[in-house]
């Protein structure tokens, strides 16, 4: 654990790597906010931390100051910012009514030629929006829609990468007050199915194919069998023909999204959309739990939750305005993209890119960033530990003048990950290390800008985000490895899940076992002053002689072998009785498991970690298992050792890599294979 006995960081933790001058402080948005704050509201708050607990003790004025100070469109109302409780049985701005499209195509009047958003892929040189165009498109694919009798409530289906047709379709479809829904076109069908046909769309937005790690891969039967799945579909939209031609649709139209919606002969297109002004909580898009073991959660967010959040983040936690170019390496599978999209709330450059990210090498996304004069620079933490392992140096061979935010998510960046990124991409930036989760769409603790960075610890809790970490009798510590848990209600919690008409999925996968604090299923410590380090799934703990240990410090250790690409490790004990501690590595091009490195695994995981960390087993494998937004399985492996079938314990279909599971599992178990089609 990063705390010893005596409660001092251990070693590697707690570096100061970057401190805010004064200038850095009075020129973040976070000040500009505590200033407007006590002239406006008579709110003195000395630092952040003032802040901060003020935003959590008074939840209803915080957030009340968020739509004010950010001017967000939309009818206030007259009834109550927050009413209700306790959580989840919560109502905010009773009587509010806005639209998502509005506030984020709002800069689409004030400045319509400025660049709305930067896109490219493997193949294509790409090109940009200016608000000006993206608002056209918009209102084109609305209307579009409109006649392809799509109505307020209704919902529309992408199976888009992360690029342009994909963000004017979200805002068309929440331009009408319909719901939002997306996949990555690498998904498996039936894993795509398992999360449309819960939600009944009434359009299909889809791409026939697309490109990776340069080759080509055709969707054309993909897009057809998904299609096939949706009876209540009115129409499909494609990006490109398919090959073949358009049959195999039955009934339903397919249409060419550079016709879709255009006017008909004689009238002039729209120049901008029609906005439908929608409740407060009314649902704006459906994003997925991962589906490893059942038919993924289908979590519904509503306009003005996240309105609210993601203007309070991206401008207060990101520090992000109208002068930066955003990017977020993501698909449209993962809820980082709706994240980035995000970023035309506050009036950025958002780049989607779409395609590997180390094609055609490991630094692909830093060539992207000095081409596009990136601001700020966000990654899924394996991407920055890749980079490290394989001596890219950001710095040395590209122009990173321009970049001064680095964002890492997805899994706990060790403290060799942020030492590598003063080091070798730029000594100036604010790294921000973020964790929450799908569930929000957000992070709840995560960088502020006017507080220093220090290796391996997530700099505070954001503005809002009441976190706190549980000891084994439920009470808040701070200091020690806890449940983590939040005590107030956030606007951007989920307004329910689809077809849980009574919330009783909803609850107990939040509420259970804490009634009124939402549990999030990870460990987190909070430190002293406030920053916090979060260790990974609580529900994958590893308890070795009564010793909870986190899986994040394991996988510092095992991972900073350079013979080691990845890991796994899982401890098969159950309540009551302990168990095998087993690890899994897949080893680097040429690296052999021998005695040798077998011996060396051990010894570093005793010095680094303690004896209870040495493994029982080390097997070598030719992967480890991930969901299709890039999580390791501990839970689902742990099943599968335990004598779980691997088709009960997990579903291959929601895998990155499903073939590799049957290393993992006893010789007679049989390998999983994906559904059908």
């Amino acid at each position: 654990m990063p705390i010893d006995d005596e409660g001092a960081l251990e070693p590697g933790y707690g570096e100061l790597l970057w401190t805010p001058d004064q200038a850095v402080i009075d020129q973040a948005k976070v000040t500009a906010y505590q200033r407007w704050l006590a002239a406006d509201r008579g709110v003195e708050t000395k630092d952040y931390d003032e802040l901060w607990r003020w935003s959590i003790e008074d939840p209803a004025a915080f957030w009340s100051s968020i739509w004010d100070y950010f001017g967000v469109l939309g009818d206030r109302g007259a009834g109550p910012v927050l009413a209700g409780g306790p959580m989840p049985d919560v109502r905010w701005f009773d009587g509010a009514t806005l639209n998502y499209a509005r506030n984020a195509l709002r800069t689409a009047r004030t400045d319509p030629g400025r660049t709305a958003i930067i896109f490219n892929n493997e193949d294509t040189p790409g090109g940009t929006l200016t608000y000006g165009q993206l608002a056209a498109e918009v209102a084109r694919v609305a209307s579009g829609l409109r006649r392809a009798g799509v109505q307020r409530g209704d919902r529309v289906a992408g199976l888009l990468p992360n690029g342009p047709h994909a963000i004017i379709a979200l805002l068309a479809a929440a331009s009408l007050g319909a719901i939002w829904s997306s996949c990555s076109p690498d998904f498996g069908p039936a894993s795509v199915i398992d999360r449309f046909a819960q939600i009944e769309p009434s359009v299909l937005i889809a791409v026939p194919g697309y490109h990776y790690n340069g080759k080509e891969y055709r969707r054309d039967d993909v897009v057809r069998q998904i299609a096939a799945a949706l009876p209540g579909l009115a129409a499909v939209v494609l990006t490109t023909p398919l090959d073949g031609g358009a049959g195999g649709f039955g009934d339903v139209p397919v249409l060419d999204w550079d016709q879709f919606g255009t006017a008909d002969a004689g009238d002039e297109p729209p120049s901008e959309p029609e906005y439908t002004d929608v409740p407060f909580d009314h649902p704006l898009w459906v994003l997925y739990s991962s589906g490893t073991t059942g038919l993924p959660k289908p979590i519904v967010h509503g306009h003005g939750g996240i309105v609210l959040e993601h203007l309070k983040a991206l401008a207060l936690h990101l520090d992000l305005g109208p002068e930066d170019v955003f990017f977020w390496y993501t698909t449209t599978g993962w809820m980082m993209w709706n994240f980035l999209a995000g970023g035309l709330l506050v009036g950025a450059t958002v780049v989607a890119y779409d395609g590997s990210a180390t094609y055609p090498g490991t630094d692909a996304l830093w060539q992207l960033t000095q081409d596009h004069r990136v601001s700020y620079f966000g990654v899924g933490a394996p991407y920055l530990l890749a980079c490290a392992k394989a001596g890219v140096s950001p710095d040395r061979d590209h122009d990173l003048s321009a970049l001064r935010g680095v964002g890492s998510t997805g899994s706990p960046l060790p403290p060799e990950g942020f030492r590598w990124v003063y080091d070798h991409v730029k000594d100036d930036v604010i790294l921000g290390s973020l964790s929450g989760g799908t569930d929000l769409c957000t992070g709840f603790v995560g960088p502020v800008p006017v507080r220093p960075v220090r290796s391996g610890t997530i700099t505070g809790r954001c503005l809002g985000a009441a976190v706190e970490a549980l000891d084994p009798a439920g009470e808040p510590v701070i200091g020690e490895v806890g449940e983590l848990v939040i005590s107030q209600p956030m606007p951007s919690m989920p307004v329910g899940f689809w077809n849980d008409p009574d919330g009783t999925r909803y609850r107990e996968s939040y509420y259970a076992d804490f009634p009124g604090r939402w549990r999030h299923g990870d460990w987190i410590k909070i430190l002293p002053d406030g920053a916090c380090i979060i260790y990974g799934r609580s529900d994958a703990t590893l308890n070795r002689g009564g010793v909870r240990m986190g899986t994040s410090e394991f996988y510092r250790v095992v991972e900073a072998f350079p013979e080691v690409a990845d890991s796994l490790v899982v401890d098969t004990g159950q309540l009551g009785t302990d168990g095998r501690l087993v690890l899994y590595v897949t080893l680097a091009h040429g690296a052999d498991l021998d005695a040798d490195l077998t011996g060396r695994l051990r010894g570093s995981l005793r010095e680094k970690l303690s004896p209870r960390h040495v493994p029982d087993a080390i097997h070598q494998v030719p992967g480890i298992p991930r969901t299709l937004s890039g999580k390791k399985l501990e839970v689902p492996v742990r099943k599968i050792l335990l004598g779980t079938p691997i088709a009960q314990a997990v579903d291959p279909d929601a895998l990155a890599n499903p073939d590799v599971l049957v290393h993992f599992a006893p010789d007679d178990a049989a390998a999983p294979t994906r559904r059908p089609g």
